[in-house]
């Protein structure tokens, strides 16, 4: 069994503090009937309420689990548990013939990652075939959802102007449901970036007056948008990226591969969050930082129904890989290629606060739908503050978005002293992510530890 692992690394991928806990409540032999590992992976069945035990297993080459558990989360609490249990090197994992449950997850696995490689050689072969019809194809496609992207917008114009015309303090249900018929519009019209844009600005109405400010911010960043369907033919190929990302019209992955910028280099992890978009979709945003070229990258995955992630990215650990970015104004988004670990972080990447701030400003003056952008801050300290928080730093008083439970687990890291702290810089507050101290000792705002 050639894989080692830590507590600190299985408890990393926890995706959140409940499941963390809960799987440190399955560490026991008693609650598993059978154990098992080899080198491609770990399997176990733990007692539950029911009859039938659970079936739990990893690949342990991707760190991806599935359990026959009715849990959405990924890795569920027996995962983790299974996976505690074999850093710990308990002695009922000695090699043994695999189940034929987990054999044919293995298998399915496989089948799927060749399948799509198969896909892919299919629609290579076919593309340099007959390039001109495969082209024209593209085209057209294009072509039909320009139009009715541009119905939409033109919509979703006409709407906002009906809402000042009406006026913003006349809020009330029936606007709300105007508002709910224009965000599905807006995906009817193959536009679906849209839709958590509106309901931002709704869940801003709804607050109040003293939110206004920001709801005019956000019908001003939408109007930006649908001049910018309309002029798209004048715009720069980054600007065009731009905007077909903010309208939710993914980039080609193989086009990213094949032409995004690449950038090789030892990658740390500063920070990531797990996040539910909605009751089947969970969205993972993972922040890298080049050692070298002091890049930020964003590795940016949707899982529906829960399946589980493609690859397991360890806190505070160093990968050395490719970036391959993705096309805009501003190149965060990127996938990974030829990753391999590197070892534990060894050196911080943290700016000075001012430059940080500077570096996001002009971001955010290059592209101005952006969602967030990475700072990774030098000597910042956390403090509750006319009840919130606050990060203190060279550039003065920081608004935090952060939950009471993680400030207070920070803090305790921290022992309230300055450290370096990374977060997701929104234009108004930084959403926290991570934190590391002068010793090299991490906190993570997925395990709280």
């Amino acid at each position: 069994m050639g894989v080692a692992l830590t507590r600190e690394q299985v408890l990393a991928l926890a995706p959140d503090d409940a499941s963390a806990k809960a799987a440190s409540g399955l560490v026991a032999d008693s609650k598993w009937v059978t154990l098992g590992a080899d080198g491609e992976a770990v399997w176990g069945e733990c007692q539950g309420s029911g009859s039938k035990p659970y079936q739990a297993q990893v690949d342990l080459g991707a760190l991806v689990s599935r359990c026959s558990c009715p849990s959405r989360k990924f890795p569920c609490k027996h995962g983790l548990a299974l996976l505690l249990l074999f850093a710990q090197k308990n002695p009922r994992f000695a090699a043994g013939a695999r189940p034929a449950w987990v054999d044919e997850w293995l298998a399915s696995r496989r089948d799927r990652s060749e399948k799509k490689e198969k896909a892919a050689v299919a629609e290579a072969e076919k593309v340099k075939a007959d390039p001109e019809t495969a082209a024209a194809a593209l085209a057209k496609r294009e072509s039909a959802r320009w139009k009715r992207i541009e119905g939409g917008t033109s919509e979703l114009e006409r709407f906002i102007a009906d809402q000042f015309r009406r006026g913003l303090a006349k809020f009330g249900a029936e606007q709300r449901k105007d508002w709910a018929a224009m965000a599905a519009r807006m995906v009817d019209a193959q536009a679906p970036g849209l839709a958590p844009r509106m309901q931002r600005a709704l869940d801003l109405m709804a607050g109040g007056a003293t939110n206004y400010a920001e709801v005019v911010a956000c019908f001003g960043l939408l109007q930006l948008l649908n001049e910018g369907v309309r002029r798209r033919a004048q715009l720069s190929p980054a600007r065009l990226a731009d905007l077909r990302a903010v309208l939710g019209w993914s980039a080609d992955k193989e086009d990213v591969r094949a032409t995004g910028e690449s950038v090789t280099d030892r990658w740390q992890v500063v920070g990531q969050i797990t996040t539910e978009v909605d009751t089947k979709l969970s969205e993972r945003r993972v922040w890298l930082v080049g050692v070298s070229s002091r890049r930020p990258a964003l590795l940016q995955e949707f899982a529906y129904g829960g399946k589980s992630w493609e690859r397991a990215w360890q806190h505070s650990t160093e990968y050395q890989a490719t970036m391959r970015y993705y096309a805009g104004s501003v190149a965060l988004r990127a996938l990974a290629e030829d990753v391999s670990p590197a070892g534990v972080a060894t050196g911080s990447l943290a700016q000075n606060a001012k430059a940080a701030f500077d570096a996001a400003s002009q971001a955010f003056a290059n592209n101005p739908w952006l969602e967030q952008f990475p700072l990774v801050v030098d000597a910042a300290t956390l403090f509750r503050h006319d009840g919130g928080w606050r990060l203190h730093s060279e550039a003065g008083l920081v608004p935090v978005k952060i939950s009471d439970a993680a400030a207070w687990s920070l803090l305790a890291f921290t022992g309230g002293h300055a450290t370096q702290v990374m977060g997701e810089w929104s234009g108004s507050h930084l959403l926290i992510l991570g934190a590391r101290d002068h010793r090299g000792a991490a906190w993570c705002l997925e395990t709280g530890a």
